[in-house]
């Protein structure tokens, strides 16, 4: 009875320093000059990829547009790489962005432009 008391004390003071240890890393840290004004950019965009299709759903939450464009990699070496062109993503605004390759699909992502 005695071994686990003492396990449990044991166990309680550990995740009490290892909270207490956690709770005093410093965040992330901007540095001052470095975009401290910038306004939050950038719209949040879902991929999905069905076979050879590419499909992709970019919404802007921000009052800033941006000018979005999916990149599509094929896995083959002969089947051609494509790159849409950019759209604007409005605030508040949701775009459709596709693509698709002759065979698999290798790679997919999303570029992001602030509109000037």
């Amino acid at each position: 009875m005695r071994l686990s008391r003492r396990t449990a004390s044991l166990s309680v003071a550990a995740a009490l320093v290892l909270t207490l240890a956690y709770e005093a890393v410093p965040g992330a840290r901007v540095p001052a000059g470095e975009n401290a004004s910038a306004e939050p950019f950038g719209a949040a965009c879902r991929i999905r990829v069905t076979g050879s299709k590419v499909t992709a759903y970019c919404h802007n939450p921000y009052p800033v547009t941006d000018r979005v464009s999916l990149h599509v990699e094929c896995a083959r070496w002969w089947d051609i790489d494509t790159d849409s062109a950019p759209v604007a993503a409005g605030p508040a605004q949701t775009v459709r962005l596709t693509g698709r390759c002759w065979k698999e699909v290798g790679d997919v992502w999303i570029s992001h432009r602030r509109e000037s």
